[in-house]
């Protein structure tokens, strides 16, 4: 398909990103921005915000009825828009609430805030798992309720935003895994996927800066011991980016400015 049709797919995603209708209803967390989550110009990197994303999930389903029968999620989708860089040492407040569901499938919204004025905006499109059977389950209905109760779309569907693409002037070169890239289940954790959009970044000496939004889409899984290639490339619009397995795209990325909107 056209980059043409996935750049109008991509517009599909409302900017700004849905706001919390109601505070109460937000789960909270807070922590400070570590060495580790930063680059050399102190910037909180795109794979540490994936991090966080995924810690203070697994935190929210600590403290909600029924989390405990509901570990297994996919993630399908991640907007994150960074609209004022955090940097390191900043203490951050995360708020998570849901934005939308179907019984199997939900989006949350997760903000970001520095206390130094930082802020990034995200959303992320979970598909909840039987471990077990490895396929969508539904979610019980004490689980769902408070989401019900916080939201008006009910009948989530997926739509992809992106597609493959293979242009003749793409950078291809190898994305080497390591063996802390891998989950417990075999697959590449999704931290790691973001990893690949920022090595793509720093090649491209005017990627946008903040603020800036970044859609990341899982098209197949990426698993331990595959051999993985990055294929990075500019349209007229956005940066572009694939993680490919067997000449075939597992994880697809498209980065563009936010300025003019």
């Amino acid at each position: 398909m056209s980059t043409d049709t996935a750049v109008d797919r991509a517009a599909e995603i409302a900017f700004p990103l849905t706001p919390c209708p109601d505070e109460s209803r937000a789960f909270h967390e807070q922590w400070p921005v570590r060495l580790g989550d930063t680059d050399r110009a102190e910037r909180l990197r795109l794979d540490a915000v994936a991090r966080y994303l995924q810690d203070i999930g697994y935190d929210h389903l600590k403290v909600v009825e029924e989390g405990d029968l509901h570990p297994g999620w996919i993630v399908r989708r991640t907007v994150i828009d960074v609209l004022h860089p955090i940097e390191f040492g900043d203490q951050v407040h995360l708020r998570r609430w849901p934005s939308a569901l179907s019984n199997r499938w939900c989006t949350m919204r997760i903000q970001v805030r520095s206390e130094n004025g930082g802020l990034i905006e995200t959303e992320m499109f979970l598909i909840h798992v039987d471990i077990e059977a490895g396929r969508p389950a539904r979610m019980t209905d004490r689980f769902m309720a408070p989401m019900l109760a916080a939201t008006t779309e009910h009948r989530l569907r997926w739509r992809a935003a992106l597609r493959a693409d293979t242009p003749a002037d793409a950078e291809l070169r190898p994305f080497p895994l390591r063996v802390t890239d891998v989950d417990r289940y075999g697959h590449v954790n999704n931290a790691v996927h973001w990893e690949a959009v920022e090595e793509a970044l720093a090649r491209f000496p005017d990627a946008p800066a903040a603020p800036y939004r970044v859609i990341l889409e899982h098209a197949g899984p990426v698993l331990g011991g595959d051999e993985v290639w990055i294929r990075a490339w500019r349209s007229a619009q956005a940066r572009h980016v694939q993680l490919e397995v067997d000449g075939s795209a597992r994880t697809l990325a498209r980065i563009e400015s936010l300025a003019d909107r």
